[in-house]
């Protein structure tokens, strides 16, 4: 039998990732593929650099987790296509998070207007969910 759990534990599980990585967190969008784990050196340029809202994801409901608020930037670091994201915690030291990243609808574990960046160019999230497995 596979292993399952109730909705309330996926729930619990997902609140518990911004308990964990903190208030106020630190996003950057990078160029290339994302190291092996979060335990791993940062890779790739820095595009953009962003701090997230304190209460920067919602509440979990139905075994999965969305981002809160408004997610952007209103000035790029630096030129080049994003592939993939870390979110640090407020000090940039820990990394909690990392993923794909892809243009609206294209897929990736966080979407975003644009993934080519431009010095100076706004850019916003339009989405970032995680969804808890063992349903």
């Amino acid at each position: 039998m596979t292993l399952q759990l109730s909705t309330p534990c996926r729930n619990g599980r997902l609140d518990s990732i911004e308990t964990t990585v903190g208030t106020s967190p630190i996003l950057t969008m990078r160029t290339g593929a994302a190291p092996a784990n979060c335990g791993t050196a940062n890779s790739g340029t820095v595009l953009a650099t962003l701090t997230l809202p304190s209460n920067w994801m919602a509440a979990a409901a139905s075994g999965a987790i969305a981002m809160a608020g408004s997610w952007g930037d209103l000035s790029a670091d630096a030129p080049g296509n994003a592939a993939h994201f870390r979110i640090h915690d407020s000090t940039g030291t820990t990394c909690g998070l990392q993923g794909t990243v892809t243009a609206t609808g294209g897929g990736g574990d966080m979407t975003v207007d644009n993934v080519v960046f431009a010095v100076g160019q706004a850019f916003s999230v339009t989405g970032f969910t995680i969804t808890d497995g063992n349903a």
